[in-house]
């Protein structure tokens, strides 16, 4: 694959890291990335990775573009109220990028679909904003084999974590199953500060490009946590004996999807 005078000018930056050069946006180029949810989270790794040349991104949610989501979601403009999230992000990422080939699924993800989405993507980002849908995610990448970002914000808190197959903790070997109903204050109840989403949804697309380049240390055994009000990155290293784990341990106990009962917005992800 040559580039164009075109792509050596628009990814320049890129190709004078040593970590990355004209091998490295090859790759970016011909990655194919998946990201769930084009929230507060999913909007601007769709964006961040739409200018990095990622090759083919799919982005999929359910929902339209409501006004309420503008403060955050920055994917979105006020013109594109009451449009599908997806078309708006694609709309934004092909006028972005025209290298970048967009795929959409304006659709729920459940236990009945979500393999066949998955099948084709090399890393997966979770955007998405409630418990049952990160812990399918979480199941489904597990039995899939395919790596994936989780994050969360709520407030002026976030955290992160990244999952690659049979060499770090999954979701479900910290957080084992979906807290009870009303446990946890939804986000139209608890709020959460606007720019939480760029920085958590930006450390989720940088987190992406290291897997895909192969650089860096990705936040494979660890969670990253976030405290705004006190500018305060913490590393939490997480178990490692992961053997036990219902999904990817030695003796799974969970080998088929669950659809949980979904509350309309937990306070995690945005």
């Amino acid at each position: 694959m040559a580039f164009t005078n075109e792509q050596i000018e628009r990814y320049s930056r890129h190709i004078i890291l040593k970590e990355v050069g004209a091998k490295g946006q090859k790759k970016l180029l011909n990655a194919k990335v998946l990201i769930i949810g084009a929230g507060g989270l999913g909007a601007p790794a769709a964006m961040y990775l739409a200018a990095a040349g990622i090759g083919t991104i799919g982005i999929a949610d359910a929902d339209e573009v409501d006004l309420s989501n503008l403060q955050r979601q920055i994917i979105h403009q006020t013109k594109d109220v009451g449009k599908p999230k997806v078309e708006s992000a694609r709309e934004t990422m092909e006028a972005m990028n025209p290298d970048v080939k967009v795929i959409t699924y304006h659709e729920f993800i459940t236990s009945e679909n979500i393999l066949d989405i998955i099948k084709d993507y090399d890393f997966i980002i979770d955007g998405t904003d409630n418990f049952p849908a990160k812990f399918l995610i979480n199941d489904a990448c597990v039995m899939a084999k395919k790596p994936f970002s989780h994050a969360g914000i709520i407030r002026f808190q976030g955290q992160l974590m990244t999952y690659v197959p049979d060499k770090s903790p999954c979701y479900r070997c910290v957080f084992k199953e979906p807290p009870p109903k009303d446990a946890v204050p939804t986000c139209k109840q608890a709020g959460v500060i606007g720019a939480m989403g760029g920085v958590i949804g930006s450390l989720q697309a940088m987190e992406t490009v290291k897997y895909i380049l192969g650089v860096g240390e990705l936040l494979t055994g660890y969670l990253l946590t976030y405290d705004a009000l006190k500018m305060q990155f913490r590393k939490v290293k997480l178990p490692s004996d992961t053997h036990k784990c219902a999904v990817c341990g030695n003796n799974p106990t969970i080998t088929k999807l669950i659809d949980y009962e979904q509350a309309e917005c937990d306070g995690v992800g945005l």
